[in-house]
């Protein structure tokens, strides 16, 4: 899954803002296609809807989507052809999906679209670097292969949203609420530690899973660190944003409360 490759195309001039573009390798035989980014309601009344659908513990709605322009399969059937089993894309529907509350904050009140557990995930380049400082100096052990002397864990194995510099590692860790742009910006509650499965072993460019790094080397490292589940690593934390914004590359991160 990890090789398809989804690029977002803005387009402010189109009433759907733009579109999803989805490509393959080129030995898949399977054709591109691009879906409207942010279809209007009044397109959606074209799309069917699936009105009880399951991601983890929530129940929810969505569309299944259909390509723009038309082409001859659609975009589940693409897919489908590309998985060997039978798969839809989709688009969420109107009922919103709440999140599970956390120990920092027993009485959140947020929603999450398709996301694994909340909206944003905020992680720090210095986090990453004392991530593969930790490999480094496990080279030949546990697994760790020579490779990994040279060779950096890409940032996006661990899928953030945001990524920030200049606080240190780990220093998200401590934030409670974040302002990106400018003081008066919307604010971004950091409210749980992003517990970490294998998934970051799994490269991006090749789809091939590591065996050791870099799981092994955060369970000697970043375990305790979640309350509500202290026997995995933890890495980055889950975010909600107060309201809808744009954030730049390069903005100001103005930290606004830290836990105590």
């Amino acid at each position: 899954m990890v090789l398809v490759s989804p690029v977002i195309s803005p387009d402010p001039t189109s009433p759907h803002k733009g579109s999803l573009i989805v490509n393959f390798p080129p030995e898949s035989g399977c054709e591109s296609f691009s879906v409207p980014l942010q279809p209007t309601e009044e397109y959606l009344k074209n799309w069917q809807i699936l009105p009880n659908i399951t991601l983890w513990t929530s129940d929810m709605d969505a569309y299944i989507c259909q390509s723009e322009p038309p082409i001859a399969r659609t975009p589940s059937e693409i897919l489908s052809a590309y998985f060997g089993k039978s798969v839809y894309l989709l688009y969420k529907g109107p009922r919103p999906r709440p999140v599970d509350p956390t120990t920092d904050f027993p009485e959140l009140q947020a929603t999450a679209v398709f996301q694994d557990g909340y909206p944003l995930l905020v992680l720090s380049e210095e986090s990453m670097g004392r991530v593969e400082e930790e490999i480094k100096s496990r080279v030949g052990t546990m697994g760790v292969r020579e490779a990994w002397k040279d060779a950096k864990v890409p940032i996006e194995r661990f899928r953030p949203n945001i990524v920030i510099k200049g606080g240190g590692p780990f220093a998200e860790d401590m934030w409670e609420e974040i302002a990106i742009g400018s003081e008066t910006a919307p604010g971004i509650t950091l409210v749980s530690k992003c517990a970490r499965c294998l998934l970051p072993n799994v490269s991006p460019d090749t789809g091939e899973r590591d065996p050791a790094v870099p799981y092994k080397i955060l369970m000697k490292f970043r375990t305790g660190i979640d309350p509500a589940d202290k026997m995995k690593p933890c890495v980055g934390c889950n975010a909600v944003p107060a309201a809808s914004g744009v954030v730049s590359v390069g903005d100001v991160v103005i930290v606004r409360r830290q836990f105590v």
